[in-house]
């Protein structure tokens, strides 16, 4: 098995899923990390990081740790970690998470809250010039 970092989700590669015209429907647990390049439909909970390549759309529920939204999610999504939004991501739907990434130029249509009684700093929702500058994300 791939080495596990203590901090996070296992290191190397991650679950892969790809196909310009596939179409994969269901309820998903996927232990580590997965990478989306095609139409995922359904429920998904996922143990380390969901990246949805520009050429994926996501039309689900989904539970993980960390996004990375570089093509289309449209649902609910629930990310304990980190959630970004890249310039070319669109999201319509609702997002859980104690931190959030919005580059400039992404489309976003829905609700934002967050995880439970945080006693940090509020989410701030910052510009991608803005990302690693102190007190940018929290």
């Amino acid at each position: 098995p791939p080495a596990r970092d203590v901090n996070g989700p296992a290191r190397g590669a991650a679950l892969t899923i790809f196909g310009e015209h596939a179409k994969i429907e269901g309820k998903f647990e996927i232990a580590d990390s997965i990478h989306v390049e095609c139409r995922i439909e359904g429920e998904l909970k996922i143990g380390g990081k969901l990246v949805i390549g520009q050429n994926g759309s996501v039309n689900a529920t989904v539970e993980t740790v960390d996004a990375i939204i570089e093509g289309q999610f449209e649902g609910t999504l629930k990310a304990t970690g980190d959630v970004q939004i890249s310039a070319s991501g669109k999201v319509n739907g609702n997002i859980q998470t104690n931190s959030l990434v919005i580059a400039h130029g992404a489309s976003f249509n829905g609700n934002v809250s967050e995880f439970g009684d945080r006693k940090q700093a509020p989410l701030k929702l910052v510009d991608q010039k803005h990302v690693g500058q102190p007190g940018a994300i929290t």
